[in-house]
């Protein structure tokens, strides 16, 4: 039995642009003779009429020809899409990525993938969406984003995971906070009368309550706030201290300008890490892989930056 060809599906997708055959016929460099009889041709597979063609009224989809033709748009960007996902013969990558970024890590991860990758990929159409997880993995899990860079925490089974870099709960303190004049890393028990201002944010704030009670506490949480720059900015106050992930270009001043002291906590302070996730069931283009790799050697080289301010600060 015949079966419809991409040509098929092309010369009826164009079809509805136009008034005339000839108009279509055109567009789709052929001659009208040529373009009726692969109509007729086509109809013959359909077994049924996609189109009427009266020479005093031009030619008009039928029900089904406009069906047919919605479809076949849709199997043509498909096919597009697949085209334009492996390197072609000049090794060059075309097409869109659409990644995510956790809220609070977007400012240390997005700026540098936006200005590098497409850089290396100049042909590739690159966007961006920050959220949360619970606005992340439905995108996820709906096709709308391509992939998400997520702190490994609380993450669904069902998701696949590259590591991105390795990383751990940290203490941020006012400078002349007692606590900072420390030589030792934290423990829990130097935090729990201590005000807490939590960072409210899923899955941060779970994560930090799993912190404390693992070893039987509950911290004094003073305020809650949704913004990791409302935290700096009240630790830079003297109003309490915080919890937040190690970053690798996070800088010891709060928004203000007033400086931090950030120390290492003790375990249990199980470690984490940032990581590029995508659903088991959808396969990675080329184009998302070299998004990852390129996120990989980003984020390595600005830990290799931050080394001797770390080094210097943990001097102090």
């Amino acid at each position: 039995m015949p079966k419809f060809t991409l040509r098929h599906l092309e010369i009826i997708a164009e079809l509805p642009e136009h008034a005339t055959l000839g108009s279509a016929a055109s567009e789709l460099r052929i001659s009208e003779s040529a373009l009726s009889q692969s109509i007729t041709a086509i109809e013959k597979i359909a077994g049924e009429p996609l189109c009427l063609r009266r020479k005093a009224h031009g030619v008009s989809m039928t029900a089904s020809g406009e069906y047919f033709a919605s479809m076949a748009r849709k199997i043509i960007a498909q096919v597009d899409e697949l085209q334009a996902t492996f390197p072609h013969q000049e090794g060059k990558l075309r097409g869109p990525v659409r990644f995510g970024c956790f809220a609070s890590l977007s400012p240390h991860v997005v700026p540098a993938l936006l200005e590098g990758f497409p850089r290396v990929h100049p042909e590739l159409d690159v966007s961006v969406r920050v959220g949360t997880h619970e606005e992340l993995i439905p995108a996820l899990n709906s096709g709308d984003l391509d992939v998400a860079f997520v702190y490994d925490l609380l993450l669904p089974q069902e998701m696949n995971k590259q590591v991105i870099y390795e990383t751990e709960m940290q203490v941020v303190l006012h400078p002349e906070h007692p606590l900072a004049r420390l030589e030792r890393p934290l423990e829990l028990s130097d935090l729990v009368t201590e005000p807490l201002i939590m960072y409210q944010s899923v899955p941060s704030t779970e994560y930090t309550m799993q912190l404390f009670a693992a070893r039987g506490l509950v911290p004094k949480i003073t305020a809650s706030v949704p913004q990791m720059i409302l935290v700096n900015a009240m630790v830079g106050r003297g109003l309490g201290y915080g919890l937040l992930m190690s970053r690798p270009n996070n800088a010891e001043l709060s928004l203000e300008g007033r400086k931090l002291a950030i120390r290492r906590l003790n375990p249990p302070n199980y470690p984490s890490a940032v990581v590029a996730i995508w659903p088991r069931k959808a396969q990675l283009s080329a184009r998302v892989l070299a998004l990852i790799d390129f996120a990989i050697t980003a984020m390595n080289e600005s830990w290799q930056r931050a080394q001797p301010e770390n080094q210097s600060s943990a001097g102090n």
